[in-house]
């Protein structure tokens, strides 16, 4: 697996509630009560409806410019080298290297205008992964660990998978509601194994069964020793859970993509992120909660136009096509709520650290995407300025975003947690829910 490697030298880690709503007028970000009560009586804000969720991360920030938010009239210096083209949604364009998501783009709604002020990598994950602005004294948890707190899993399947690694831990949330790491990406034709699902070896089934009454035996003995540790309750978790994955055929099955027919491996790119995605639907068949997924190499500084034409837009166009396309034609679409992101925007001006050039970090104006659940697609929310420079209007913030991927979970934004310490942590703290998403 190829890793990727920020500027700033760092690795890239290998709903609502009415008491959520505001009490002005109506905005991008939120929704006043009285206004809330009189379109769900209406019947123009849809419930939410997903029971399992996917997160894509495009780690390194990709540029909202070349992608989902293209500035055809802006200058030279500016407008890049790609052109827009037309959707199958009357009136939205997006990239000419985006044809296939142009073929499917009723499906998934697009954010723009999408902005927020921190400029590091790392800062940045933290925050599009959490929903919450990070601070120095609390992590707070991915959304996969949230959505293993609330929701019940089988034991033979995990709750939350991570190809090939989390983006965000649990936080506050506690290690026993960490994410299985698949710590790779399948290959297309080949058998994917994972660590902890596949018996490694000439290791039957039977042998892990005796090992198992074994720790049994040996949990029973140092039982006295255990206390309310957030670790030792992880890895209680985390053992039950191995044991019964590991002993599963479902569970085993699920990765198994050999398993899946022709006609529906060709709705699939053959890079590693499209077979990802073709993954992604068949462990959320399977019933795993929360699938996250990463493509990496988003930080173009240099050579901006060539990375994306060559490598990343490709892999995002057939990945994501596919993962939309093949979660309609198994019935998914409904039920999987879909959010993608970067960390980020890229600068609209185009910097000559290369022949070609290339955008810097630009936390200012980004884009985001939503599908599935109770999401419309098919649609446009929010507006950059002329030079996507900055919201044109009232700024979507991550905040929102999040309230609304959680309100689309049927998990209220403003649920308040507590800490190890016994503090009380709202979940979203700044977020409203976006109401055209749902209307």
């Amino acid at each position: 697996m190829r890793l990727h490697q920020t500027c700033d030298g760092l690795l890239r880690r290998d709903i609502l509630r009415m008491g959520a709503l505001g009490t002005g007028a109506v905005g991008i970000g939120g929704l006043s009560m009285p206004h809330w009560l009189s379109m769900a009586d209406a019947g123009q804000i849809a419930a939410s409806g997903a029971k399992r969720a996917i997160f894509i991360e495009l780690v390194g920030g990709p540029s909202h410019m070349d992608t989902f938010d293209l500035k055809p009239d802006a200058g030279d210096e500016v407008r890049g080298a790609f052109h827009p083209i037309k959707t199958n949604v009357p009136g939205i364009e997006i990239s000419e290297h985006l044809s296939k998501l142009a073929q499917v783009t009723d499906k998934f709604a697009i954010l723009r205008g999408v902005s927020h002020t921190l400029a590091a990598h790392d800062l940045g994950r933290e925050y599009v992964n959490s929903g919450s602005r990070p601070i120095p004294a609390l992590k707070f948890p991915g959304y996969g660990s949230v959505v293993t707190a609330e929701r019940e899993c089988q034991m033979d399947v995990p709750p939350h998978v991570a190809i090939p690694k989390a983006g965000q831990g649990p936080g506050f949330m506690g290690l026993e509601n960490a994410a299985l790491e698949t710590k790779a990406t399948p290959n297309y034709g080949r058998n994917f194994s994972v660590r902890g699902i596949s018996l490694p070896g000439d290791i039957t089934v039977e042998e892990v069964s005796r090992r198992q009454q074994l720790l049994k035996r040996l949990d029973r003995r140092f039982a006295s020793m255990e206390s309310n540790d957030q670790m030792l309750q992880g890895m209680s978790r985390f053992g039950e859970q191995a044991y019964a994955m590991i002993t599963s055929p479902r569970a085993r099955e699920a990765f198994n993509l050999q398993k899946e027919p022709e006609s529906f491996k060709k709705l699939f790119g053959e890079d590693p992120f499209s077979q990802s995605c073709m993954l992604s639907v068949r462990l959320v068949e399977s019933g795993v909660n929360f699938v996250s997924l990463q493509l990496g190499g988003w930080d173009t500084h240099a050579d901006n136009f060539t990375k994306l034409k060559d490598n990343l837009l490709p892999s995002l166009d057939s990945g994501l096509s596919g993962l939309l396309n093949g979660l309609e034609k198994r019935g998914l679409l409904d039920s999987t709520a879909v959010m993608v992101t970067g960390e980020f925007g890229r600068t609209p001006k185009i910097n000559t650290r290369s022949a070609e050039g290339g955008r810097d970090h630009y936390p200012r104006c980004m884009f985001m995407l939503m599908a599935g659940g109770s999401v419309r697609g098919g649609q446009v929310i929010g507006e950059s300025d002329d030079t996507a420079s900055g919201p044109r209007h009232e700024a979507i913030t991550p905040d929102d975003v999040a309230a609304s991927f959680y309100h689309n979970l049927g998990i209220s934004p403003t649920k308040e947690f507590e800490s190890d310490t016994g503090r009380p942590i709202t979940l979203v703290r700044n977020g409203n829910v976006i109401p055209q998403l749902f209307s």
